[in-house]
């Protein structure tokens, strides 16, 4: 069988060392996302999203960083996690993306916070939250195929703190100078002796934790003076000179900035003056950024267009590029990226998105890639002609376990639902003679962890949280005009309401009417002091664009309006499944007795719960599935059993118990699946997945139920799921593992002789599977698998062969 990927999405750790974009060869950038590492082009002019995801880490990555090698033909990164190790990998340009984790160190006692590199150096630097550097060298040949490292110093940090920021510079030809800040409000600067650091000076000045540290030369000149940035919790960026000789250099007339007001006179210009093995130094005070208004989490310098700028992100939403004023010598913003996070509304579901975590540079400059809350990236790209940074497409992704998928009913796009407390649609951007995978649109933005999902139509869905209720979505005519024009999606938007909103502290999504660019907006009539909030506003224009929605767009414009609430379940909804006909969906909530592990069955047309509930389960319902006429309802659980309900003759929405098998597995049966078609006796087929590490198929005659094949595993089966058509006379199932392992079955519909192809580990998931669905219909003679993860990503597969 032959197994590609398709697409995969995975959000980023919130972490502002846990990103960087490789300026030294490949292009790429690397960013960590839950305990895996992602690798994605954002300058590829075919936006396919992420390419690959390196798995070895245990826990999340907190810091990756490519090593500077110096060949065009070889990338070396470096990762640091949560389970205390460093990972080294290594990539040759044949295979661009195929990364080998080469060497593990485990030296750390606790979480990885940091790692420093220095082109043209084999050293690098590693802070670790046990309040120690460590500092390694590189062995490797000219082409790095045999590497190995050598631990040269351990710095124990006094007083002890966490390195949360880290820089690493040459100061001259015998020494390095190293900066390190965190969690205290001091910086710490080390020099190097004959490859031994001791600290030489300690700055003082910030009033919060240093979030970031960065060393450049102040022009392109390898004698010219060393630029420290430092950006902190306390809102400020402070620059510092390091200047060589006993000479201190001139005062910088930025201190005198009339705009500091009262800070200026607080501003110290105490020189420290330290040396290294051929000269003398001082370390002077040289600017006070000022302009967020939030937490700055990184700070990057970069010689751009002959000026010295500084890229600096924050928790206020903005992301600015700073110069120095070549009349005054006076650092500005010049360019302020992002949002206004004072405007109403902000703090509210729709509103801000948090701040931005991490700020990168392009290879070339002219593009910059900053991270926000909800583990999207952004991407601003400098046009020269209107003189502007006009933003891109990028790509965004779930920061959470991934609970559930669901196709559309005709497969035109995929609904994911997370513990994020988000479901998003996913669909393919089709263009000229490309295509590619996008998120379309964010229909909920939820006070809930979100568990479950089901598509009723082709624009309705229901989703169930840990709020003990369902809820039902209509698509809006913005999103379903956007999905026509931009991905040939076709659909009847004659009764659908333009957009949805969430009123401020509300949970339920509002249908709301989009208003034109020079419309006024209506005022509330009943309530003359009652403002209108601009959050319940939409301009049309805001709804037409001819590209994917940006996440600006996505987090505020692109909901759907909630059309229904439905009641009746005591505890977290575990387990929802829609009819064929669309008629009817199946609940079902977490238990731990017969009176809650109850399914609940309601008609969609005046949605309406048709009593009594089915009992049959003595603890969680795990799954349900109809068969595909809508004769049975099969449901299963973690008592470990089975169970069968058939509709009654004389009803279209009752079902009463047919049979039940209460030891289907020996431990607790986690999900169940249909086989498409009858066999020749008119014997109906399914599959069930447990946690004793088979799938097991049984056929269903009469009152008779067999298990007539069993799949074996190497780990817990978590998921199982039949395409829905026969291929080649042949059924075809998916089961995931609690490994993350994907199989693809066939069976002819006899049962006498399963086969297996496992799916590569690296299209595999790093985190058990929690849910497998088949697009409706082949694609270009491929079938496609949509398959949840406990790691946070969505991934659909093609299957061929």
């Amino acid at each position: 069988m032959n197994i590609s990927p398709e697409f995969t999405s995975i959000g980023a750790n919130r972490n502002p060392a846990a990103a960087d974009w490789d300026v030294h060869g490949s292009g790429l950038l690397a960013f960590g996302a839950d305990n895996c590492i992602a690798l994605w082009d954002p300058l590829d002019e075919s936006l396919r999203g992420v390419r690959s995801v390196l798995k070895g880490h245990s826990k999340a990555v907190n810091a990756v960083t490519f090593f500077p090698t110096g060949s065009s033909t070889t990338s070396i990164l470096l990762s640091g996690s949560a389970d205390h190790s460093i990972r080294i990998w290594r990539s040759l340009k044949q295979q661009e993306l195929e990364f080998q984790e080469i060497k593990s160190l485990a030296e750390h006692q606790s979480a990885i916070t940091r790692i420093a590199v220095l082109p043209g150096s084999d050293v690098f630097i590693t802070g670790a939250s046990d309040g120690t550097l460590k500092v390694w060298k590189m062995i490797h040949d000219v082409d790095f195929s045999e590497v190995d490292v050598e631990l040269l110093q351990t710095i124990n940090l006094s007083p002890r703190y966490f390195p949360l920021s880290i820089a690493l510079a040459l100061l001259d030809e015998s020494s390095h100078i190293l900066a390190v800040g965190g969690t205290k409000s001091i910086i710490q600067i080390f020099v190097s002796r004959d490859s031994q650091f001791s600290l030489a000076a300690t700055l003082t000045g910030h009033e919060g934790w240093i979030r970031a540290l960065a060393f450049t030369r102040e022009t392109i000149s390898d004698d010219s003076d060393l630029l420290l940035a430092s950006a902190s919790q306390d809102k400020y960026i402070r620059l510092w000179r390091v200047h060589p000789g006993e000479e201190l250099p001139q005062a910088s007339s930025a201190l005198n900035d009339p705009a500091l007001g009262v800070l200026g006179k607080s501003l110290s210009n105490k020189a420290h003056r330290f040396e290294s093995v051929s000269a003398k130094y001082s370390v002077t005070f040289e600017a006070l950024l000022l302009g967020h208004e939030d937490w700055i989490y990184t700070a990057s310098w970069r010689h751009r267009d002959g000026k010295l700028q500084l890229l600096s992100t924050s928790e206020d939403n903005s992301l600015s590029i700073w110069e120095s004023d070549p009349n005054t010598g006076v650092w500005i913003c010049g360019t302020r990226l992002g949002e206004i996070s004072a405007q109403k509304g902000s703090t509210t579901a729709t509103g801000s998105a948090g701040g931005f975590w991490i700020g990168l540079w392009s290879p070339d400059s002219n593009s910059v890639a900053s991270l926000g809350r909800t583990g999207s990236w952004r991407m601003w790209t400098f046009a020269p002609e209107q003189d502007l940074w006009a933003q891109r497409v990028a790509i965004t992704g779930h920061t959470k376990e991934v609970r559930g998928i669901s196709w559309s009913r005709d497969g035109s796009y995929l609904l994911s639902t997370s513990a994020d407390q988000t479901t998003r649609l996913w669909a393919q951007w089709k263009r000229n003679q490309t295509s590619s995978w996008h998120e379309f649109s964010r229909p909920q933005i939820h006070g809930y962890d979100l568990n479950c999902i089901d598509a009723i139509t082709n624009s309705q869905f229901i989703s169930g949280a840990d709020e003990k209720l369902l809820r039902v979505f209509d698509e809006p005519k913005g999103v379903a005009t956007m999905l026509d024009r931009l991905c040939r999606i076709e659909a009847n938007t004659d009764n659908l309401p333009d957009a949805a909103n969430i009123p401020v502290l509300g949970l339920s999504n509002k249908a709301i009417q989009a208003v034109g660019d020079d419309e006024p907006v209506q005022e509330d009539e009943t309530d003359d002091r009652a403002a209108v909030d601009p959050a319940s506003v939409v301009r049309k224009s805001t709804l037409d664009f001819d590209h994917p929605p940006f996440e600006d767009h996505l987090a505020r414009h692109l909901l759907w309006p909630e059309t229904e609430k439905l009641y009746g379940h005591g505890y977290e909804i575990s387990a929802v499944s829609t009819s064929n006909d669309g008629k009817l969906v199946a609940t079902a909530c977490r238990a731990s007795s017969i009176d809650h592990a109850v399914i609940r069955l309601y008609e969609t047309k005046e949605w309406l719960e048709v009593k009594p509930p089915l009992k049959a389960h003595s603890l969680t319902v795990t799954a349900l599935q109809f068969s595909h006429d809508d004769r049975y309802l099969l449901s299963v659980g973690r008592d470990r059993q089975w169970a069968i309900f058939e509709r009654s003759s004389d009803s279209d929405t009752t079902y009463e118990l047919r049979l039940s098998n209460p030891k289907g597995h020996t431990r607790m049966i986690l999900d169940a699946s249909w086989a498409p078609t009858m066999g020749e006796n008119g014997e109906r087929t399914f599959a069930t997945a447990g946690r004793d590490k088979t799938v097991k198929i049984w056929s269903l005659l009469g009152t008779e139920c067999v298990c007539k094949a069993t799949v074996s595993a190497d780990a817990a089966v978590t998921a199982v799921a039949f395409f829905r058509e026969l291929v080649s006379g042949q059924w075809v199932f998916a089961y995931g593992t609690e490994t993350g392992l994907v199989g693809i079955c066939k069976v002819a519909p006899k049962l006498e002789k399963v086969q297996t192809a496992l799916v590569d580990v690296k299209l595999c998931p790093a985190k058990p599977i929690v849910e497998l669905v088949w697009r409706p219909t082949a694609v270009d003679g491929s079938l496609q698998l949509g398959v949840a993860s406990d790691d946070s990503s969505v991934r659909i597969l093609n299957v061929n062969g």
